[in-house]
């Protein structure tokens, strides 16, 4: 090898640990963040979870759709009034026409154009109903691209010049706040999970002082796709127990970390 490419592997590979040593600061000594949310705007979210939120005066995101909030009006004003942030989940909720159910809002079928008038028609009819307007986003089945073949997308652009984050499904790792891209948030899933299970995935996070966004659907004591509420209740009281961990709304935490790393 020549000197001078020994010389850059040497710089390559001190840039490297100095970026990987950049010790990210919470707040007021913090050793992690936590943020929870639910998608869809499911029914049992302001029949069961925000009370069950509220006695542990815990605020979480719920990324909505509208049909679902009209259903339930009442209990997403009420949601609202108590603090609870909502975000943007579309308006048709469209996925891959792989889900069969999902054909008639097949990702494969939209364009750019399409896409941007469901954030439209999606932000104003929950402003119309609720009074705020969705600044975050959750990306339905938490796929980030539009068509096929030669002519596929990212739609992650879309969501970076509308929201001011986006969060994706079924990921595997916590986010990397010095690091991470805001718009692409991954969400690790806290539906059917028992509260060991979850103390395991933030007790991880917080060894390397990351930010852990769970994500669910439901929230009842079982079933599928369901945040259980006895995990629930667990969690929310060893939360308000510790003062290790920051728990806040996605949109909170992002603006924090967008003023406090030096990505922005």
């Amino acid at each position: 090898m020549s000197k001078n490419l020994i010389v850059l592997f040497l710089l390559l590979l001190s840039f490297n640990i100095s970026a990987q040593e950049q010790e990210f600061k919470w707040p007021e000594g913090k050793q992690m963040a936590l943020s929870l949310t639910w998608d869809d705007a499911r029914p049992s979210q302001v029949q069961i979870g925000t009370d069950i939120l509220n006695k542990f005066d815990t605020k979480a995101t719920f990324y909505v759709l509208p049909g679902p909030v009209y259903d339930q009006l009442s209990g997403w004003k009420k949601a609202v009034k108590d603090g609870h942030e909502i975000g943007n989940h579309s308006y048709n909720h469209p996925c891959s026409g792989n889900f069969l159910w999902a054909r008639k809002n097949a990702l494969e079928e939209y364009t750019e154009e399409k896409m941007d008038l469901e954030f439209e028609a999606s932000n104003e009819k929950i402003a119309q109903m609720l009074g705020v307007t969705p600044t975050q986003f959750a990306y339905p089945c938490g796929q980030t691209f539009i068509q096929r073949g030669t002519e596929t997308k990212s739609y992650v652009p879309l969501v970076a010049n509308k929201f001011k984050s986006g969060r994706t499904w079924l990921d595997e790792v916590p986010n990397d706040p010095a690091y991470c891209d805001l718009y692409q948030l991954t969400g690790v899933e806290m539906d059917g999970k028992s509260f060991e299970e979850l103390l395991a995935i933030i007790d991880l996070a917080r060894q390397d002082g990351l930010w852990l966004v769970l994500a669910g659907h439901e929230i009842n004591k079982d079933g599928p796709q369901t945040t259980k509420t006895k995990s629930l209740e667990k969690l929310l009281k060893y939360l308000s127990e510790t003062d290790a961990i920051w728990v806040a709304p996605v949109g909170e935490i992002t603006e924090y970390v967008r003023a406090n790393r030096e990505l922005e």
